[in-house]
């Protein structure tokens, strides 16, 4: 058995609960958890007064252990169809966590799918145009949350490298960061350096175009990260206890009911730090996508011919 807070144990009761209103939870209990490209799945063992199921999270679901005996082979299964989800059901642009990032990650889903079509040069150097643009979007974002406070002048809005020493600078201070922090900034200057080759190179091929969206995709998310994590004064580990695993929660304030605030918090002692309130970016009306719809997953007939849901005792 694995300790779990009390909020994750209602959490998983509610979720059945949800599921299966007729059904009456029993027994709850955290039974293994496993990091999977950085994403942290928990397993849970959860009895009803009819039968048993596994609730699996990130994203949360469950099935059941009368089809799934085996807990490794429900979550092989639950990764499984996390990794295969297709790229319309994913999160909305809006709904990730990215404030104000948006435009620059809209840039490189815009290079991602220009890639799939891609096969002259022509369009290699159109992928890296995308590319320049979306570090552009970032470095952008990045000034308005990371302002210039040197008393010299400041840099030129569009020159990366100076902004990438000060954004990383300020969001990985200190001795303990020497090696993260040289390591962001040198992602950020050698990624802006191979995109502006791919922009203007007559021989470049597929590949080039491949490895420009990955460099700079990696590179712009690793600096967000940090930005973020600076911004909204998320500590390294949990104060209280000591724990990694932290997780934003967000939520409205009564007397401000128009502005969203996020702190963080402790998955193991619950420990909450100090609200942030942000304002979240929304996307132009061409890059807006209607939500995905509401309906089962499809299930391979063979093994499984369904995925049984919880039924209550007059199902």
């Amino acid at each position: 058995m694995l300790p779990a807070t009390e909020e994750e144990i209602q959490h998983v009761t509610n979720y059945v609960k949800s599921e299966a209103p007729d059904l009456t939870v029993q027994f709850v209990q955290k039974v293994y958890s496993e990091n999977v490209l950085n994403v942290m799945h928990d397993v849970w063992d959860v009895h009803t007064n009819v039968d048993r199921w596994w609730v699996i999270t990130a994203p949360m679901n469950l099935y059941s252990q009368d089809q799934f005996p085996n807990m490794d082979l429900a979550l092989t299964f639950h990764i499984g169809l996390c990794l295969r989800i297709p790229r319309s059901d994913r999160q909305k642009l809006s709904d990730l966590p990215v404030e104000p990032f948006a435009e620059a990650y809209r840039y490189l889903r815009e290079a991602n799918d220009a890639l799939t079509q891609a096969s002259e040069v022509a369009d290699y150097q159109s992928i890296g145009v995308r590319c320049r643009e979306a570090m552009l979007a970032f470095i952008k974002a990045a000034q308005t949350v990371i302002p210039w406070t040197s008393k010299e002048e400041p840099p030129k809005k569009a020159d990366l490298k100076a902004w990438a020493d000060h954004i990383c600078s300020v969001a990985l201070a200190g001795a303990a960061h020497d090696d993260r922090r040289h390591l962001f900034k040198t992602l950020l200057e050698s990624a802006w350096k191979f995109t502006n080759w791919l922009t203007h190179s007559k021989s470049s091929r597929w590949h080039d175009a491949e490895a420009a969206i990955a460099t700079t995709e990696n590179a712009i998310s690793l600096a967000t990260s940090a930005v973020i994590l600076h911004v909204r004064g998320v500590p390294e580990q949990c104060p209280s206890c000591g724990s990694h695993r932290l997780s934003p929660q967000r939520g409205y304030r009564e007397d401000l009911p128009d502005v969203e605030w996020e702190r963080p918090t402790c998955d193991k002692c619950g420990w909450t730090g100090s609200p942030v309130a942000f304002r979240r970016e929304t996307p132009p009306a061409d890059v807006r996508r209607a939500d995905p719809p509401q309906s089962e997953c499809i299930m391979p007939e063979t093994p499984l011919r369904e995925l049984r849901r919880p039924k209550g005792n007059d199902a």
